[in-house]
């Protein structure tokens, strides 16, 4: 029963760096003008769950994407003589794309020394300052009051994961700030308007776009810590990225691209001025190995410690729930039986990931707001507790008929029979697959990073795709993981061989 799930589970989490691998190695072949003409089609990578004005989802029309973004690459497409094809992917590994599932990326992709290294940069499209947002009556003034302590400690603070708002946050060490990454912008903004957060710092173009939407919400002081978007390629296309380079010259030569702008209130003049005098970023230095582990070892542990203390923190839970599950469909009152396995099913044929953002996202709407930590423990331990009371079930079903029986008839009542002879049996039989799941659990912590735990998988995400080692992080990822889990293994073996003996003697 758990063996196939485990597999894929294990299986899906292991193949991450494998994957990741594989993108880059695609990136050798990847498409230049030539055969992006011949194709007929220029495929470009966004992510519409970033929301507007960039790209997102039509309201009025469901299927169809809208944006100022769209806008500009169906241009870029028509200057280049084909048309535009849509690929989404996550925002903060929309690089991985290239050379494999997209020809360029299109997304509010701040100009940066690493990206300059790592790919191909488009000239500047458009120019940006970040913008610090909060709830109307919020006691912050200013950026600048982020410098003391709030109300609460240290405000909480949301940002975009691995953008240029991210970075801002974290270098800016005068400020008392806790730094909370989220993977859009508009789960950012409604966790502010549900008060989980303090404030969020975003782009100034998507702070005014959803202005309306969050009335609640208002800018605090001027837009600051500027930049631009570029347009990224595969490293090897240089005709292409040639091409786009002059395609956005002819855009902004014949006031096509101010008309754009001012078409979605981007102030178009403005736009023009700054782009004007943009001056390209140069390209990072790229580290020696050593450098590489040295600064990244640090994080990576620590986000191992993340791991481990939500493994440690929600298997228990998990057994104690799924264990209470077991005994009360077997043995409990008829009325509740049903309602246990309606449990059991729910949980089972619906996603963890689904389950955690509603105890994360949803709650705060109808008034409980539960802290991140506390919303992944508490979304692991009933995910897994519905597995968990499957395998107790079974374990209390190999217990003989014969124990309980002779349990009564010893004048003991029900439940001190489940308690001192049928569970403690079950929990002997159930030990391997019990710890084969802990394994299993401990890999699926990755999944808390969707509400903005950061765990290892996530901390590697951000890592290999702020340096651009990430074939070289994959393997420091990997021999973690394997350092805390084959311990875990062995005890599953050690628990296998046990009862084997144990098995062997009663048969002797």
């Amino acid at each position: 029963m758990t063996g196939g799930r485990q597999g894929g589970r294990c299986g899906g989490r292991w193949a991450v760096a494998a994957c990741w691998l594989g993108l880059i190695a695609a990136a050798a072949a990847a498409a230049d003008l030539d055969d992006i003409r011949a194709r007929g089609e220029l495929v470009w990578g966004a992510d519409q769950e970033g929301g507007g004005p960039h790209v997102y989802v039509d309201p009025e029309n469901p299927t169809r994407l809208a944006g100022f973004e769209v806008d500009l690459a169906a241009m870029l497409a028509t200057e280049l003589g084909v048309t535009a094809r849509f690929q989404q992917g996550q925002w903060d590994r929309l690089p991985l794309l290239l050379g494999r599932a997209a020809d360029c990326v299109i997304n509010g992709i701040e100009s940066t020394p690493e990206r300059a290294r790592d790919w191909r940069c488009s000239r500047p499209y458009f120019a940006y300052a970040l913008q610090l947002v909060a709830r109307r009556d919020s006691p912050l003034d200013s950026p600048e009051a982020l410098a003391k302590e709030g109300p609460r400690g240290p405000w909480r603070v949301g940002v975009l994961t691995g953008s240029a708002a991210e970075t801002e946050m974290r270098r800016r060490t005068d400020f008392a700030v806790e730094v909370v990454g989220y993977d859009g912008t508009v789960d950012c903004l409604e966790q502010l308007r549900g008060r989980v957060l303090d404030a969020a710092l975003m782009d100034d173009c998507i702070a005014s776009f959803n202005a309306d939407r969050f009335g609640e919400l208002r800018g605090i002081g001027r837009p600051f810590a500027g930049g631009t978007y570029t347009i990224l390629t595969a490293p090897d296309t240089p005709r292409l990225s040639a091409a786009i380079d002059e395609a956005l010259g002819r855009l902004i030569t014949d006031g096509r691209l101010k008309a754009l702008y001012d078409r979605w209130d981007l102030a178009g003049r403005q736009q023009m001025l700054l782009l004007r005098d943009a001056a390209e970023v140069p390209p990072a230095r790229r580290g020696s190995l050593a450098d590489l582990i040295r600064g990244a070892l640090p994080l990576l542990l620590r986000s191992a410690g993340m791991t481990i203390f939500l493994s440690v923190a929600s298997f228990p839970l998990a057994i104690l729930i799924g264990l209470a599950v077991a005994v009360g469909r077997l043995h409990g009152p008829a009325w509740l039986r049903p309602f246990l396995a309606g449990y059991v099913e729910i949980l089972r044929g619906t996603p963890l990931m689904l389950q955690l953002y509603a105890l994360f996202f949803l709650l705060p709407k109808v008034g409980l707001a539960l802290p991140a930590l506390v919303a992944a423990i508490l979304g692991l331990a009933m995910n897994y507790s519905a597995y968990e009371s499957e395998i107790y079930r079974a374990g209390l079903k190999a217990v003989p008929a014969g124990q309980f029986e002779a349990a009564l008839a010893l004048g003991m009542t029900k439940w001190q029979s489940l308690r001192h002879v049928l569970v403690p049996q079950a929990v002997r039989i159930v030990m391997p697959p019990v710890t084969s799941d802990f394994i299993a659990l401990f890999k699926d912590t990755s999944v808390c990073s969707a509400i903005t735990v950061i765990e290892l998988t996530k901390r590697y995400s951000v890592l290999a795709l702020s340096t651009g080692r990430i074939a070289e992080l994959a393997i420091v990822t990997a021999l973690l993981y394997l350092a805390m889990s084959w311990p875990l293994s062995l005890l599953s073996r050690w628990f296998e061989r046990r009862l084997e003996r144990r098995s062997e003697r009663s048969q002797a």
